[in-house]
Order: C-alpha cells, then structure tokens, then sequence
C-alpha cells in the first residue's frame, strides 16, 4: 500500500526522524491558511507547494513550485490541486491532484552549505536482509545516478538477528562526507529511519532528498513510503491511511471480492488458480503472439459466483480479445470449475469475446466434455499446447 509524502512523514516523525513540516490542503484558500500557521510555527517566509499523488518525479510535472509570498500560495495551489499531473512514473493520462502539501522553506542562508543526500530502505531479495542504499546525489534520479555513477551509490545491509548497528549508522555518515554536529545528527536520523521502516512493516522508505541544512541539521524533504499489504491486519492506523482515488478502479473492486487482480497493458484477459500458474499461463500467453491484460487469480474456490466475477472484472478492460482460463484442479474439481464457467457464461448472456477454457488435474475429462456440450461459445483445452494454439488462433 503506497502512501502519500504527508503521510509517510507522519510515520517518520513519530519515530523521532526530522521531517520538513507541512500541512495538507484540498483548495487555495486551506493552503492560505496552512502558509499563515507554518510561518507562526516555524517562521517560514517561503512556502513550497507540493502535489500529493502516488509517483515521484512530480517537480518535473510541474507539481511542486515554491511561493514567496500569500499570494503566491493561493495562486500556486488553484493551479496544482485539480491538475492532471504528468511524471516520468503516470500513465500518459496522469494522476489527478486532490490536495496539496504546504511546507516549510529549509533551503535557509546559513554558517554552511545545504547537500543533498538519496537513502533508501528496502529488502535485498537476493540475500534475504535489509539494505540500507544511500548516496551523495540526492534530488536526482536515482536510476540515472546508478546507470552511470555506479561508484556514488553505497548499500548497508542489516543483519536480522541484531539490527542496524551504531557502527553501521557511523559509517553511512562517513561515506557521506559529513563531520562534525551533521554526522552526529546523521547517524541519529540513519537509526531513526530503520527503525521506522521496521517497526511500520514497510515494504520501502525511500527519502530524497535527505537534507543537511545550513545550520548541520539532518532532516527528511520527501518521503516515498510503501507500507506490506500483508502485515495491515496489526497496522490498523496505517491502513486507514490508504486512499482509493489514487489506485487503479478495477484492482480496488477486484480487491473486494476477493480476487487477486493486477491490471496489464495487454489484449488476453487471464482467469487462472493459483499465483505461479497465473505466471505461466502470462508466459505461455506472450509465446502464442499475445499480451496478459492481466493477471488474476481467482484461488481455490472457482465457484459460478466467483468465475462471475472474475468475467466482469475482466470484460471491463475494453482491450481485451480473449480470454484464456487456465484451472489446474488439485484442491479444486475441474468439473466444479466448468460447470462454474457455464454458469456464469449463462448468467451473463452474450460475451463478445472468444474464450478458452484449459482444464486439468481431478475430473478433467469430465470438465472437457461439459464445456464441449454446453453449447456455448467456449473452447476447451486439456494441455498448455493445446491452449496457446487456440489463443494464437483467436488473435489471427
């Protein structure tokens, strides 16, 4: 569950990271409002206005500018909140802003120069342990940074059974150049921060930029955060954090009925059990000339209700041409699934795409023969050859 700048700050400064303060506005005149209580707060002259959507890259979009006066504020936020906001990480449509966080300036004059710094927490899966990625280039991509500064890009990785390490903390300081009250401070932050991505059940926090201010504090500016879907059953305050409007439509609804749906860009709609045949059944989908529109597991129960389900989710995709289901029946009865497709074939009158139903495992003969006579528009299968051949065929 990804999470908005605002409230992956929330989470850093309840573990004692220090955040650029900001507060969240929904119209012009609220982001007035926030500029007048931050400059009693802080003493903040500027403002910086910035869109809240779920993709980075949002300066280059035109969705974060600094205002340095009311006026500007004002101006500023009627322009931003209600924009389509266009970056390197949307669709070519672009996301929607509904609101707006207004915070504080800490580019501020001062004894020292202001750096930039990129850290990142996230799982090494090829090791199995935390890492954390940091370097010198903050405020930049940090994809541009690794293609070609490979050697400013440095990784930390944790040890389950004891943790971050003072020593480790002290040393991503170091690497960093800093001395003095900004090391000090930038190994408390280092702490702070794992700490948060571990004790939250984060999937990623990823900060950029860190920011050493002029007078050596150690703050966050940004703050990218994905919280682990599995673990929001015992993160209640987290998951009231998650906002639909910013998530596809058809992978929300799909999410309330149970099914397990991730929308592609592709012309084959896929119904499958299980998690690793659904990958197979993408592969076997792109050898027979076709693009997955998605990939959807339906689970163990492939009742007429759920297969129901599933169709309209799919349907709803006006991309797609076909539709290949591919149910192997361990847990499941085969003909249990094909009787499940014909009734919710019926249920749904005509479907204007083909479909083909690939079924095997228990009772797959008699899954076959049930789809053959059901005297509906449905092509059966029992091998992974069988089926990519009629996908191919469909498509030409």
């Amino acid at each position: 569950m990804n999470l908005h700048e605002y409230q992956g700050k929330e989470i850093l400064a309840s573990f004692g990271v220090r955040i650029q303060r900001g507060i969240v506005a929904h119209n012009a005149k609220e982001a007035v409002d926030a500029a007048k209580q931050l400059t009693a707060e802080t003493g903040t002259g500027w403002h910086v206005i910035k869109a809240q959507v779920h993709a980075g890259g949002r300066g280059k979009g035109g969705g974060v500018k600094l205002a340095k006066n009311l006026k500007e504020v004002e101006e500023i936020a009627g322009q931003i909140i209600g924009m389509n906001l266009i970056t390197p990480q949307t669709s070519a449509e672009g996301k929607k802003v509904h609101q707006v966080l207004v915070a504080e300036d800490v580019y501020y004059p001062g004894a020292s120069e202001t750096k930039e710094f990129y850290m990142s927490v996230v799982l090494n899966r090829g090791t199995g342990r935390n890492m954390i990625m940091y370097s010198t280039e903050g405020g930049m991509d940090i994809e541009e940074v690794a293609e070609k500064t490979p050697h400013l890009i440095f990784t930390e990785e944790i040890d389950p059974g004891t943790g971050l390490l003072p020593f480790q903390a002290r040393k991503i300081a170091f690497n960093l150049g800093l001395s003095g009250t900004a090391f000090k401070e930038m190994t408390k932050f280092v702490a702070s921060l794992y700490k948060a991505y571990v004790e939250s059940d984060s999937s990623m926090f990823e900060i950029n930029p860190v920011l050493k201010t002029s007078d050596d504090k150690i703050m966050a500016v940004d703050a990218k955060v994905s919280i682990d879907d599995n673990a929001l059953y015992r993160r209640k305050q987290y998951a009231e954090m998650r906002d639909l409007r910013e998530e596809n439509a058809i992978e929300v609804e799909a999410g309330a009925l149970g099914l397990n749906y991730v929308d592609l860009d592709g012309n084959v709609g896929c119904m499958v059990n299980g998690a690793g045949l659904a990958m197979a059944t993408m592969d076997l989908i792109k050898q027979a000339g076709g693009e997955p529109a998605n990939f959807l597991d339906v689970g163990g129960t492939a009742d007429a209700a759920r297969v129901e389900a599933a169709f309209k989710i799919i349907l709803k995709d006006p991309a797609v041409k076909a539709i290949l289901i591919n149910i192997f029946g361990g847990i499941v009865r085969c003909d249990r699934v094909a009787q499940g497709v014909i009734d919710a074939y019926k249920n749904m009158g005509t479907i204007n795409v083909p479909i083909i139903v690939r079924l095997q495992g228990t009772n797959a003969d008699l899954a076959k023969e049930l789809i053959d006579n059901s005297g509906l528009d449905v092509q059966s299968a029992v091998q992974f050859q069988e089926a990519a051949d009629k996908v191919k065929a469909v498509l030409g």
